[in-house]
């Protein structure tokens, strides 16, 4: 289970990581790409990137140095969040192409959140 859970989050890092620089370097200027971005500020975008690359920091960093493990459940969980918000945004402006992938990256952090919490937990006890 481990090995499958350090796939799946390194996966979703290199997503996260690859997602958030272009929301965060590029700003408002990615509405050719992301029509969404219109219906927000700057600052949100870029902020929105900030949390996927701190998210995505979240899910590798803790694990591999054994360091404030209870941090990658968390991320993982923020993840989860931020994609239900995608979701959302998406649905209300009818941008439903390509909302399979939001789902996946929804239900792979879900699993990260869910294992590393239960590993975390008994690894405690």
């Amino acid at each position: 289970m481990n090995i499958a859970l350090w796939v799946v989050a390194g996966l979703l890092a290199v997503v996260y990581v690859a997602v958030g620089c272009m929301k965060l370097l590029r700003g408002k200027s990615l509405q050719d790409r992301m029509p969404w971005a219109q219906s927000f500020p700057d600052v949100v975008i870029r902020f929105i990137g900030l949390c996927e690359v701190a998210g995505a920091l979240g899910l590798v960093l803790p694990q591999a140095t054994g360091t404030a493990v209870w941090l990658t459940p968390l991320a993982a969980a923020g993840l989860t969040v931020l994609q239900l918000l995608a979701i959302l945004v998406h649905v209300r402006r009818g941008e439903t192409q390509q909302l399979t992938v939001n789902v996946v990256l929804l239900i792979l952090a879900l699993v990260v959140a869910v294992g590393r919490y239960a590993e975390w937990t008994t690894a405690g006890s």
